[in-house]
């Protein structure tokens, strides 16, 4: 039935009405594109033909159509129809109507596209490439042809130009010829079809190649159009095939700048082509080009300002508007030529030194010196293009200055902070020159220098604000203003209020909030959120500061404040009410410092109501401000001066909600410590008793009917405060506490093991004390519950910092027990020892440190699996304790993470079957121990060793292992990009496997997330790969082409921006793809197109 269809329509296509001829195309195209679709052989014959016969009609949206039906059939019908159509529409391209030619150029292009299997690639290429070299080659072609034939090649070269490997040097010598061609457009494409090739060529060809090039380029008397054609094939093949380049910079850079010098004064082309060629040199071959870089800088800042026809005799500035809104009024009249193009010149220029920049970070302090003046003087660029490439290499200045001195505090006079900071008189006053213009783009870019130069060097416009003011004030009124230019001044005057002190806008407020408050009201929703953000920091800087008085509270003149002490104590205490967080902050802040030095001067009504008001803050909703509000409790109870009905009032007020607040899961950090505090200072106050506290805190750890169990959180909170009750209330309590917690703990209850477990953390034990506790700790080893031990572990660690000498010994003689568990919790426990501060067990377990992790190869998993889990702790605390023995440890540790086949079991149960992996956590916890000796040991650690084959499976692991795989192989690209380089093709094949693995169409949407997780972990990794400088470089957007190298060459990775690479655009480029090895030698992973 649909075969009767179909024939219907391919009847209607050979009508004579155009429009019953378009209506059956388009029929057909929609016939074509249903994945249900199947052709007989018969059918196939017929469709191709009709295809064929529409390109040719006489309607131009009829052939149209055509072109666009090619697509879809080419999937649809047999590689021999296919073969057939190319064969036919490469005869009509050659020899065909001259009318004909463009719409077959088009339909061949179109099958190349859709060309998708290997083997269908191959039979095409028997026949498509000849006939397209005897259209580029014959002499009797005309341009047209040549033309339309290069630009076919070039797209089969940019796909299939790995499986063409035994043309390569045919198909090289025929393009080669073609770059000496009379017409310019036949160069200009032979140049781009060559770069396609070149990424898929051997080293020799490749050298073949530029030794051709580099010898047209130094014989004499070569026409000029000759010569720049053949630099922009030098720049074109370095672009192609990246750091493979290098070797061959010794030939061509002295050349390129000899041509840059020596070239005629009208011969702006030949010196922009060669100053990019260079451009592409620094980003794609910094380490090959190290010995050129001064040359090529004093190049870059001779060109930057080369502009022969124009003489600049403009005035130095002025502060006065009115004089810079005349000579505004003058430019509209300064000298202009439509021929004059040396403005491509400095616009490569800079290009340049910005490549120097990003490229050459040790070089920073000289560009400061040579470069970063000249950038400044040239802001003034006539080009407005030009001038905005000067801005953005002036920025990748500041932002290589921010990553390059990223944590330094100190600045000296060769550092390029300090460098910086000197120049910023002069890049305001330029700045401030370029906000008067009135281009918008101009405007907008300023504010871009300006933004990042607050970003690296916070506070250093402080003197230069008043000058900064008008500008903004212009950008944000003026009627001409875009929202682009009204969006960047904002940013900027967010940032410059944020990062400078409030004192310094204290004059401008008024100039500032005027238009600011403007911005607020416009339409456009973009200006008013950055227009909102600015008020944010406003608020902050003009609202009455609350912190003076904390600031003269603090001081050491003591100034006599007994005049307005009520009234401002008064006032303070309304604040916490205030619904404004911050400014509930800076009242307790500063409430806490007047209490200290004035506290004999508070009366005891306005203490009540303080601690009333501070009972209504103390809640897990917002831990910071709790933490301040205990901490200003226990300022109130420290204060000798204080009416003793002050302890009694917190009992009565505050108790209670530090009661609740213990309960809570999410109590942490400063709010905790902030809690232990407040126990121990409640215990000393008036009518509180230590049983009485003690009995409070035990009782909540009991579970109550209504809210069921307490979490394990609330239990670590509630053992601390238990701890620092007992230190607090003194020996005699803290030995008779240690005595009741051991009774319980034989009761084996886990809520009240976990307080025991983390009181002693805190304790001081008598010799009987410690005996008893151990002699349960030790009956506990062998515990079936994982839980328990592990509480066992934590106890025995926790005593061992108060008790090594007795404890590591006796947990040494454990490591040789017949049981598995008591071994494992051994070693567990040593685990729990190792803290990141100094202690006395440190030089005790240093000489047995051995006897513990060399259980990493004990026959036990268990066992092993704790010894690896104190490896990573002694990685992590104390890696000098350890360096020693990683040589005998890292081969044992590396064979933890490969899948061990006896440790893979089959559950039964019933209608199916469930693999369980018992070695998987055991992989997981050896891939984060390497993970962590790659930060504390990385002197220690050989990565290629481990990349191959360690890494390698585990990239193509578990879920669970992968995870933390794809963050090691992050950090080996970030410190050891040699050895990953050495085996990425190895690398990629688990890395493709993950990125395109789709979960079951009936898998839960937990699994569909892991899943997700998983691809943007890998991309994460991938998105590392590329920060490797030698060879990988951040891409803007490239295209996706899987052309691959031929085997024995390393992979290659070129792309065609510096600039960093955003989240909508991981795209790897062909040239630049990653590319992995099978049967057929090399090809790339277009791996990532899928999800963008």
């Amino acid at each position: 039935m649909a075969n009767l269809q179909i024939t219907g329509i391919l009847e209607k296509m050979t009508g004579k009405d155009k429009d019953y001829r378009y209506m059956a195309t388009s029929d057909l195209l929609n016939e074509l594109n249903k994945e249900t679709f199947k052709a007989d052989a018969d059918l196939e014959i017929k469709l191709s033909n009709i295809v064929l016969q529409q390109l040719d009609d006489v309607a131009g949206d009829v052939s149209g159509l055509a072109v666009k039906c090619l697509a879809p059939l080419v999937k649809k019908v047999s590689e021999a129809r296919v073969v057939e159509m190319t064969n036919k529409l490469c005869d009509k391209l050659l020899n065909g109507k001259d009318q004909h030619r463009d719409i077959a150029s088009i339909a061949l292009k179109t099958i190349v596209c859709e060309v998708t299997t290997q083997s269908l690639a191959q039979s095409i290429l028997v026949s498509l490439p000849p006939q397209l070299i005897k259209g580029i080659t014959s002499p009797g072609m005309s341009t047209e042809i040549k033309c339309e034939c290069l630009d076919i090649l070039c797209d089969v070269l940019h796909k299939f130009g790995n499986l063409m490997a035994t043309d390569h040097e045919l198909l090289l010598n025929a393009l080669l010829s073609q770059l000496n061609s009379n017409q310019a457009s036949v160069r200009k494409k032979t140049v781009s079809c060559i770069a396609s090739l070149a990424s898929s060529l051997s080293d020799d060809l490749l050298a073949k190649a530029t030794i051709e090039v580099v010898r047209n380029l130094r014989s004499k008397g070569v026409k000029p159009e000759m010569t720049r054609t053949n630099i922009q094939m030098i720049g074109a093949l370095s672009r192609a095939v990246g750091y493979r380049f290098g070797p061959h910079l010794g030939d061509t850079v002295p050349v390129l700048i000899n041509y840059c010098t020596s070239a005629s004064e009208n011969d702006e082309e030949l010196r922009e082509y060669s100053l990019q060629a260079l451009e592409s040199f620094l980003l794609r071959c910094p380490m090959d080009i190290s010995s050129y870089c001064d040359e090529i800088l004093h190049l870059t800042l001779e060109y930057l300002s080369y502009d022969p026809n124009f003489t600049d005799n403009m005035e130095e500035d002025t502060d006065e508007e009115s004089h810079e809104e005349e000579e505004d009024d003058e430019s509209a009249n300064e000298y202009t030529d439509d021929e004059d193009v040396s403005w491509k010149v400095r616009r490569a220029a800079a290009k340049c030194l910005a490549a120097l920049i990003v490229s050459r970070p040790e070089l920073l302090s000289k560009l400061y010196e040579e470069a970063c003046p000249k950038l400044i003087d040239r802001f003034k660029e006539r080009e407005e293009n030009v001038k905005m490439d000067v801005f953005n290499t002036f920025i990748e200045l500041l932002r290589q200055t921010g990553n390059v001195t990223k944590g330094q505090i100190d600045m000296n006079e060769s550092s390029p902070r300090w460098l910086l900071k000197q120049e910023v008189p002069k890049v305001v006053k330029s700045i401030n020159r370029q906000l008067r213009e009135k281009s918008i783009k101009t405007k907008v870019g300023a504010f871009s220098v300006l933004k990042e130069l607050v970003v690296v060097l916070p506070d250093c416009l402080a003197e230069h604000i008043g000058s900064l003011i008008p500008g903004i004030e212009k950008a944000l009124n003026d009627k001409s203003s875009t929202s682009n230019l009204k969006i960047e001044a904002l940013i900027f005057t967010r940032l410059v209020l944020a990062s400078h002190s409030p004192s310094v806008f204290h004059p401008h407020i008024k100039a500032l909030s005027s238009p600011v408050l403007s911005a607020v009201g416009e339409r456009y929703y973009k200006v008013t959120a950055e227009a909102l953000r600015v008020c944010g920091e406003l608020v902050r800087i003009v609202r009455p500061n609350i912190q003076a008085f904390a600031v003269i509270a603090a001081s050491p003149l003591r100034i006599d404040l007994s005049c307005v002490l009520a009234h401002v104590i008064a006032e303070l205490t309304a604040f916490l009410r205030k619904a404004n967080r911050a400014l509930r902050q800076a009242t307790l802040g500063t409430l806490n410092s007047l209490i200290v030095a004035y506290g004999d001067q508070i009366g005891s009504s306005a203490y009540e109501v303080i601690i009333v008001e501070l009972s209504t803050l103390i809640s897990d909703s917002d831990l910071h401000m709790t933490a301040l509000a205990l901490e200003l409790c226990c300022t109130l109870m420290a204060d000798r001066r204080s009416s003793p009905n002050v302890g009694l009032a917190v009992r009565n007020k505050v108790l209670s909600q530090a009661l609740t607040l213990i309960k809570s899961s999410l109590l942490q950090g400063q709010a905790l410590l902030a809690l232990q505090n407040f126990f121990a200072a409640l215990v000393y106050s008036a009518n509180t008793s230590f049983d009485a506290l003690l009995d409070c805190l035990l009782a909540s750890a009991k579970p109550s009917p209504q809210s069921g169990g307490v979490a394990k959180q609330a239990l670590y909170s509630i053992a601390q405060c238990v701890a620092v009750l007992c230190l607090a209330a003194g020996d005699q309590k803290c030995s008779s506490t240690v005595k009741m917690l051991t009774e319980i703990l034989k009761d084996d209850s886990s809520a009240n093991s976990v307080i025991v477990r983390q009181s002693v953390d805190k304790a001081e034990f008598q010799d009987s004390s410690v005996e008893k506790i151990l002699k349960l700790l030790f009956n506990h080893c062998e515990s079936e519950e994982e839980g328990v031990r592990n509480v066992v572990a934590e106890c025995l660690g926790k005593i061992a910092l108060i008790e090594p000498a007795k404890l590591v010994p006796a947990l040494k003689v454990r490591t040789t027990s017949p049981a598995a568990f008591t071994r494992a919790t051994v070693v567990i426990a040593v685990k729990y020892s190792i803290v990141e501060r100094p202690e006395k067990i440190d030089e005790i377990i240093y000489p047995e440190i051995s006897s513990f992790l060399l259980l990493i190869k004990d026959h036990d998993r268990h066992v092993r699996r704790a010894a690896v889990l104190a490896l990573s702790t002694f990685a992590h605390n104390k890696p000098n304790l350890i360096k020693g023995l990683l040589p005998e440890l890292l081969p044992l540790l590396y064979d933890q993470t490969v899948v061990k086949k006896e440790l893979i079991r089959t559950v039964d149960l019933g209608p199916f079957k469930h693999i369980v992996d018992d070695g998987l956590e055991l992989r997981k916890a050896a891939f984060e121990c390497v993970d962590t000796l790659l930060d504390s040991c990385l002197d220690q650690v050989n990565p290629s060793s481990f990349i191959v084959p360690y890494l390698k499976s585990g990239l193509d692991d578990h879920y669970d292992v992968k995870m933390p795989c794809h963050l090691i192989l992050s950090k080996l690209a970030d410190k050891c990009p040699s050895a990953v380089l050495a085996v990425l093709d190895s690398l990629v094949d688990p890395l493709q496997k993950t990125i395109n693995f789709k979960p079951k169409q009936d898998a839960v949407k937990q699994e569909v997330d892991r899943n997700e997780d998983m691809i943007r972990s890998a991309l994460r990794a991938i998105g590392a790969l590329n920060h490797i400088r030698l060879y990988v470089y951040w891409v803007k957007r490239c295209i996706i082409s899987p052309v691959g190298t031929r085997r024995g060459t390393k992979p290659t990775f070129v792309v065609e921006s510096p600039n960093q690479l955003d989240k909508d655009s991981y795209y790897v480029t062909a040239q630049g793809g990653l590319v992995g090895r099978d049967d057929d030698g090399f090809r790339s992973y277009p791996i990532l197109d899928q999800f963008f």
